[in-house]
């Protein structure tokens, strides 16, 4: 490719990772001078937290309202738990074997602190509170995303029992649907300065955590994460679409992983992966119902990330990491842990207490933890968030056969 055309397919991911890497080095500059940057950044962050809720619950209402055979819904759903079940196994299998040829723990030297854990909540009270609200209110929060997709569901079937798309309800939402993403590109437009200021005030705060007792841990997980990108990714795009599936997933998936990078939010990364899945040529029922599920369980940066704490912890107490139990442990809570975070940025907290509490470890755990991850949130939300688009392709394929992007490509062609 020449020049014009690297600059026509890649202009916004090269603006907005410009933005980030100037905002970084302000951040070094400035140091914690740089904070007086936070409110730019988080101006952005809000606009899209703001949108997200009714997007999502338009987007899948308006996905499952629109479809008149219920059996796809199905499909759709049964290949959604498939691939993301899948993918989490991958990456799971590739953490154990790291995390034992490289100990995240050697070397480390760390003062404990102290923390108080929270009571744990019963694995019955955890499952009604992940996929249901006491009260309609609860619905309009972001912090609710899995009871919002539920009940989104729910309301879709509903719109398509009662005439689909061609109802009254139907067409407003289609029409909703379109007004909100004109929203998101507007937004958009202010993303490379609102994350480059983001970024200025996150390395000017947190900047020297990145060294020290930490490092190794840095140095076992991110060349990990690139490792699984540059891997794991092409091989799913492939079976997804074969080599142009491949083609289509570089040249649409920088734009999600660099949002997701910069905000550390799946969620936040939405809006992006929905253009990204727009133009790959993912079918619009599909990407309405995977991305926005997907935001909140398809987690396999933080499969990772959970398992490189763990290992952290046993190496610290000076337990073995070893074992078929273990590692079948290991495995559930970094699942369980990964499921809990809800696609927000921190949300992390709860599933560090989640193993702290699982695996009977002290409360001095829990800092050391939750240091480590807020350190390696950025490379794990950016797995999650970009894999999402990726799971979309996997899901189409499943769902409309091997050769639906050959369709797209001279339905794509016809169309020209």
């Amino acid at each position: 490719m020449n020049k014009s055309t690297i600059w026509k397919n890649y202009r916004f991911p090269i603006i907005l990772l410009s933005g980030i890497i100037i905002g970084a080095i302000l951040g070094v500059i400035l140091g914690e001078k740089a904070k007086v940057l936070a409110p730019i950044g988080d101006i952005f962050l809000n606009l899209m937290f703001t949108v997200v809720v009714p997007m999502v619950f338009v987007s899948i209402s308006s996905a499952v309202g629109n479809m008149v055979n219920m059996k796809r819904l199905g499909k759709i759903l049964g290949s959604l738990v498939l691939i993301f079940v899948s993918t989490g196994a991958v990456a799971a299998a590739l953490v154990l074997v790291v995390v034992n040829v490289f100990p995240p723990a050697a070397g480390t030297t760390i003062e404990f602190a102290t923390a108080e854990l929270q009571e744990m909540t019963s694995i019955g009270d955890m499952i009604v509170g992940s996929l249901t609200v006491d009260d309609f209110t609860g619905l309009l929060s972001r912090r609710n995303m899995l009871p919002i997709i539920v009940f989104a569901i729910l309301f879709g079937f509903c719109v398509s029992s009662c005439g689909g798309e061609d109802s009254p309800v139907g067409q407003f939402l289609n029409n909703l649907n379109d007004v909100i993403m004109k929203i998101v590109n507007l937004i958009m437009l202010y993303a490379p300065i609102g994350l480059g200021a983001y970024f200025a005030s996150l390395v000017g705060e947190f900047g020297p955590s990145l060294i020290g007792d930490y490092g190794h841990t840095m140095l076992v997980y991110y060349p990990m994460c690139a490792l699984y990108f540059i891997v794991a990714f092409p091989a799913y795009a492939y079976f997804a679409g074969g080599k142009e599936g491949v083609r289509r997933m570089f040249k649409n998936i920088l734009n999600p992983a660099v949002t997701a990078f910069a905000t550390q939010s799946s969620i936040a990364t939405l809006p992006v992966n929905t253009e990204a899945c727009d133009k790959i040529g993912v079918p619009a029922d599909i990407r309405d119902i995977v991305l926005p599920m997907g935001a909140t369980m398809h987690m396999d940066g933080s499969v990772l990330s959970a398992i490189v704490k763990i290992s952290f912890l046993f190496g610290i107490f000076g337990q073995p990491f070893t074992g078929v139990g273990t590692y079948a442990m290991a495995i559930a809570v970094s699942i369980l842990s990964a499921f809990v975070l809800s696609g927000a940025p921190g949300g992390g907290l709860v599933g560090e207490m989640l193993i702290v509490s699982l695996f009977g470890f002290p409360a001095e755990a829990f800092p050391l933890i939750a240091t480590i991850g807020f350190l390696v949130d950025p490379a794990a939300t950016c797995l999650n968030a970009s894999g999402d688009t990726i799971a979309s392709m996997m899901v189409t394929r499943l769902v409309e056969g091997k050769d639906w992007l050959e369709k797209r490509v001279r339905a794509e062609k016809e169309n020209a």
